[in-house]
């Protein structure tokens, strides 16, 4: 305590980032403040005032450093990454991080394209959407393929005119060849024209257009056609019915409102573009029961648009944020234009919110308690192993390791982390072992932990590597045991290991901690996360053994050895089984073998005897 009051002397009047850490080092907590001597000093003083969140916080700072910044502004986009960075434990995270689909047509090329793309850039292409409802957009997609035939090639037109046959899309009368010349700018240019005002919504028109064409192909008594253009006036018209208006002034909006449980918010979020309501989308923000809702929208806003490829002129939301002016510049400055936050209090915005609220206390009944019974389930499970070997505390993440080879050759070993129950697929790392030659197991998983826990001193805060485990979980017995508490005892640690023991039929059977076996319920949660977590990392070590050996045929440590070869190769597998039967062959005993010569035979000893 006594450095933090030494370190609290020292901060400045100014505006800045400020990241908690506790004594392992880790960041739990990353605030905003305009004046970063009277933020971090609340911390300290009496906690009469503060909330439950945070004064349980505030027991496990062991120190704190601070990042000035010009302004709050950058302060609050600083904050933003930081928070994404390092996953503190005590920040409200929006976990639902989600990008959607555009449909883009860059017209400012002579012969525009129509692409599906999940960014939106200052390229001068237009952009449709985002898509909420990705299958919605491949309705739209296959319709406008269906009745314009657009090019979909990335030749350079018009330069590459008449270089290249025209592609299968021109036979079978899917696009119009402007690659051979058959169709001019000014024709193409008139098609995108309508596309676009297709996108934009003028289904009307086209609709007027396609029923000419269909009288016109019925006429011709060219009858499959105009049944293929009665198909396509069907689905637009279907499309048109999906599209409600909600509003008379065509801006693009997103309608946001909450519902609140004890513990948690759900945000539920209506996208409007053009004054149509084209999808919605709801999050999920756990541990939310000291925030206000105004704290709640302020961290919700900053987090979904700080990787948003698209954000709209008006934002209306339930309640005003905290910072509301602050937040309305950052938005303006992402946007390049003015965006306005607004709190509606009647009219057509009220409506729409008073729906989207309501469907938020709908959505948060329905998936409240199922987020509510995943948690029962996953935090049960923890306990239950905790109890079962008699940890101090629960096991949050765990760490399991297996290795995965073929008689020795191309070693590899998985590491899967699960945490809070649940596997945490960002922290899975791979390994192929580079110093272990031959079917040797715990050598090889002597090498991944070493690995593993030297990069924990190399590797910079917030990489998974840096993370300690509270639980590692060995595929095997009491070999596989022995060896993590070797390299653990090595880099002066102190994490419990367990084996997973497996039945005569492969199966999951119990743990092995300090050398005794702890049998589960087989019914019981904590049994059912232990078998997840052994076949997890099972899988996931076969799955890099085997694409490892897909990208090349099968290698093995002969490779490496002077005056080997192919035939030579199969020849020794065949006399000795296994590489590790020629690695404890004696010299005589290579010589033996039929066609190898005795340089080569002087050459495979020395490599296994070295």
């Amino acid at each position: 305590m006594f450095y933090i009051d030494e370190e609290l002397k020292k901060l400045p009047d100014a505006p800045g980032v400020y990241l908690m850490k506790d004594h392992t080092g880790h960041i739990i907590y990353v605030g905003k403040a305009i004046n970063l001597k009277n933020r971090v000093r609340q911390y300290f003083q009496s906690s009469k005032n503060h909330s439950i969140k945070v004064r349980k916080m505030v027991q496990h700072i062991a120190s704190f450093e601070y990042i000035i910044t010009r302004s709050e502004v950058e302060a609050l986009v600083l904050e933003c990454n930081l928070i994404k960075k390092y996953d503190p434990k005590y920040n409200i995270r929006l976990k639902d991080d989600k990008t959607y689909p555009y449909i883009k047509v860059n017209v400012q090329d002579p012969f525009p394209r129509m692409m599906v793309v999940r960014q939106m850039k200052k390229d001068g292409a237009r952009y449709f959407g985002p898509y909420t409802n990705t299958a919605a957009m491949w309705e739209i997609v296959e319709i406008i393929k269906n009745t314009w035939p657009l090019r979909t090639c990335s030749r350079n037109l018009p330069k590459d005119i008449g270089k290249e046959r025209a592609c299968l899309n021109c036979h079978i009368g899917k696009c119009n060849a402007p690659c051979e010349g058959k169709v001019s700018e000014e024709e193409y240019r008139e098609m995108i024209d309508e596309v676009i005002s297709f996108l934009n919504g003028n289904y009307k028109e086209i609709i007027k257009k396609l029923q000419q064409q269909m009288l016109a192909a019925s006429e011709e008594l060219q009858f499959e056609k105009a049944a293929s253009i009665r198909d396509q006036i069907m689905a637009i018209e279907k499309i048109e019915q999906k599209q409600t208006a909600t509003l008379s002034s065509m801006l693009d909006q997103d309608v946001i409102a909450f519902a609140k449980s004890p513990e948690d918010t759900l945000v539920q979020v209506y996208f409007v573009r053009q004054g149509k309501l084209v999808g919605r989308e709801h999050f999920y923000l756990e541990g939310t029961e000291d925030e206000t809702i105004e704290e709640v929208f302020r961290d919700f806003l900053v987090q979904f648009y700080a990787n948003a490829t698209f954000i709209p002129k008006e934002i209306v939301i339930e309640r005003k944020p905290s910072e509301i002016e602050v937040l309305e510049s950052y938005l303006t400055q992402k946007r390049g234009s003015k965006v306005q936050i607004i709190v509606p209090q009647k009219g057509q915005r009220h409506g729409l919110m008073e729906l989207a609220s309501k469907n938020a206390e709908v959505t948060l009944s329905q998936f409240g308690e199922h987020i509510k019974k995943e948690q029962e389930r996953t935090q049960g499970a923890l306990e239950e192993i905790q109890n079962a070997i008699g940890l101090e505390k629960l096991p949050y993440r765990m760490e399991a390791y297996d290795i995965s080879n073929t008689q020795g050759i191309q070693s590899v070993g998985g590491m899967v982390v699960f945490e809070g129950g649940k596997p945490k697929k960002s922290d899975y790392r791979k390994f192929k072992i580079k110093s272990i030659y031959g079917p040797n197991d715990y050598g090889s998983l002597e090498e991944v932990l070493d690995r593993r826990f030297n990069r924990m001193k190399t590797e910079g805060e917030g990489n998974s590597f840096t993370k300690m485990p509270d639980l590692i979980l060995m595929d095997g017995g009491k070999g596989q045991v022995s060896v993590a508490e070797k390299v653990i005892a090595r880099y002066q640690l102190n994490i419990p290991v367990c084996g997973m023991v497996k039945d005569d039929r492969h199966r999951t059977r119990g743990l092995l901690f300090k050398g005794e076996e702890v049998l589960l319920d087989p019914r019981s949660e904590g049994f059912k996360l232990i078998t997840r977590t052994q076949d997890e990392v099972h899988r996931f070590s076969i799955e890099y053994h085997k694409k490892l050996r897909s990208k090349a045929q099968v290698q093995s440590v002969l490779d490496d050895i002077p005056g080997i070869g192919k035939e030579r190769k199969k020849r020794l597998i065949m006399h000795f089984k296994s590489v590790e039967n020629l690695r404890n062959a004696s010299l005589e005993e290579i010589k033996a073998c039929e066609g190898i010569p005795q340089n080569v035979a002087d050459n495979i000893y020395q490599y296994f005897h070295k």
